[in-house]
């Protein structure tokens, strides 16, 4: 069994643990590549621009995230077209359906990016040029392969012309033109056929010699070689659909439903979930992944031991008894708390209107276990992770809850992949981020930006003042950008393109982005009108920025538009991150 997944970057763990046996590979099955070219795939992935073409890599996985094989692919966005590079399997994998799954894999992708087709060269199957019967046995194999996709050389061209007179084993240009059916002109592929000579072969082909090949396709529309190993009716199309790996991993607490305060006026709802699940069912970006354990002792690495301690105790003592909310607060003598356990809520709230109640600890903690299994599954490469949970948990700073925030889920993500890496915290919610602010406000190793209502009308009203920028080490690692009581879209895309900006000079590792829809037009909670289109550009402005996200679910509590602007959002934040 193996994976197929894509590698964005070079600086995740498992991705330069990756990048380290596909150049083992290529040493072993390339042996005409210098040392420089090999040691420069890292950096081909991290700068697209240097190189001409934007660099796709696709790695296959076994167990122990051992290579079992891997595709190269560049892509031209200009004159959208394909070119594979590379597609080899390990030593001992071939057979095993490897080969097949990547080039399926790439075709895929190649669909996705609307390219005309995919370009490849393969030796050639002609006595004539190739002369060794081993080497053009070898050859046939590999043609008789992609055949099988449709796949073919282009003929009536001087393409496979050798650079040096005599020269054997020049290499046919083949084209898989996906299925689409669509001729290539003469014009579109003299200019395809000059960028891949120019550009993957810069300083190697001579000018004469390009303007040769180029100049012999004449054909309008090109030619395809009929087929020779398979017939017709048995090529391969691809499947168009989203692949696997390029999916939104979705997790979900599915039993969050049994915290629910019927009390009137208390909008933190389950119908807040499935009005969203409804909506993202229907694009066909996600795919619901399991949850993972995470033990109640790694929680104290975000909130103090004696509040967790309380917390589950008060809401296991409470029971099914009805809620309980916090009326008393420790103005005078905070070193005396109440022993009475519900009279002691007010010791750890901040407000009088987030309730104590037997379900409240176990919907948060599965929250928490939400978000912690999408940080780990940004570790191990997935690009983009969406905790889809409630209640939520951005007030919920240290020691202490409220705002509907009993456990910080997306300060428990952050502080999971600080180890892993540096981390930015990126909070769209309608409300001041205090949590986070709190929690990670004497650090530099978590960079937390919040975008929300001035405290002076909106909530928690304490905090989020724009001279709140951190304390010692942590001095300028915390950003406040509260913004006026009317704000329209285009003043907010402002104000997170600022945000956007200062993760840029940053530079992290991970983004996690803490998202409320209560910015939307006409919530109950918000005073903004951010629209569908609104979240669709705040989504893909935020996925332009490439980073592996983690998106947890905070507030938004206008449940007849909620779902519309949650498939909008992520809609854009898709799109940001795979394309362009």
């Amino acid at each position: 069994m193996f994976r197929i997944r894509r590698i964005y970057d070079n600086t995740l763990l498992i991705n330069k643990e990756a990048l380290i046996q596909i150049q083992a590979i290529l040493r072993q099955q390339f042996p005409g590549l210098t040392s420089e070219e090999i040691e420069a795939l890292p950096f081909r992935i991290r700068d697209q621009l240097k190189y001409g073409f934007q660099t796709i890599l696709f790695v296959a996985e076994g167990a122990h995230r051992k290579v079992q094989g891997f595709a190269l692919t560049l892509v031209d966005p200009l004159l959208h077209f394909m070119y594979l590079d590379y597609l080899a399997a390990a030593k001992l994998t071939t057979g095993r359906g490897i080969g097949g799954a990547l080039y399926e894999r790439i075709r895929q992708e190649a669909l996705l990016l609307e390219c005309r087709g995919i370009f490849f060269e393969c030796l050639p199957d002609d006595p004539a040029i190739s002369r060794n019967p081993e080497i053009r046995k070898e050859n046939r194999a590999r043609l008789h392969f992609y055949e099988y996709f449709g796949a073919r050389p282009i003929i009536g061209t001087r393409y496979e012309t050798p650079l040096k007179e005599g020269g054997d084993n020049p290499p046919y240009l083949v084209f898989d033109d996906l299925g689409q059916n669509r001729p290539l002109s003469k014009g579109l592929a003299r200019r395809i056929v000059r960028t891949i000579l120019e550009k993957k072969y810069k300083g190697i082909c001579p000018p004469e010699y390009i303007s040769m090949v180029v100049n012999s396709f004449n054909d309008d529309p090109i030619r395809l070689r009929p087929f020779v190993y398979i017939k017709e009716a048995q090529a391969s199309l691809p499947v168009r659909n989203i692949p696997d790996d390029e999916k939104i991993a979705l997790l979900m607490n599915k039993e969050h439903i049994i915290h629910h305060v019927h009390e009137r006026g208390y909008v933190e709802s389950p119908v807040r979930i499935g009005r969203i699940l409804s909506h993202l069912e229907k694009s066909g970006l996600f795919k619901e992944e399991r949850l993972r354990p995470i033990p109640d002792s790694w929680l104290r690495n975000i909130h103090d031991g004696d509040f967790l301690d309380y917390l589950k105790k008060v809401c296991t003592s409470i029971g099914k008894n009805p809620s309980v909310y916090p009326y008393v607060f420790p103005i005078r003598n905070a070193t005396r708390p109440p022993k009475e356990l519900v009279i002691r809520a007010g010791y750890y709230c901040i407000d009088t209107f987030t309730p104590l109640n037997g379900p409240a600890w176990q919907a948060a903690r599965q929250a928490i276990n939400c978000a912690i299994t999408g940080a780990k599954l940004l570790e191990e490469g997935h690009h983009l992770a969406y905790a889809l949970i409630r209640p939520p948990g951005h007030h919920s700073e240290r020691r202490a809850f409220g705002g509907f925030c009993y456990l910080n889920s997306t300060a428990a993500a952050a502080q999971y992949l600080s180890h892993r890496g540096t981390v930015a915290i990126l909070d769209i919610d309608y409300h001041h981020g205090n949590g986070q602010q709190n929690i990670f406000y004497k650090r530099n190793d978590v960079l937390t930006i919040s975008i929300h209502g001035h405290p002076s009308f909106a909530y928690p009203y304490f905090s989020g003042f724009e001279d709140e920028k951190g304390e010692g080490e942590g001095k300028g690692y915390n950003v406040n950008i509260p913004l006026s009581e009317n704000i329209d879209g285009e003043k907010y895309g402002e104000a997170l393109h600022r945000a956007l900006k200062i993760i840029r000079r940053f530079s992290p590792s991970f983004l996690v982005v803490a998202l409320g829809f209560d910015t939307a037009q006409k919530d109950p909670t918000g005073s903004w009108n951010l629209t569908a289109k609104d979240f669709y550009a705040n989504g893909r402005d935020i996925g332009k920025e490439k980073y592996p996200t983690l998106v947890v679910q905070e507030g938004g509590y206008d449940t007849k538009r909620i779902g519309i602007n949650a498939r909008s959002f992520f809609t854009g934040l898709w799109e940001g991150t795979f394309f362009r």
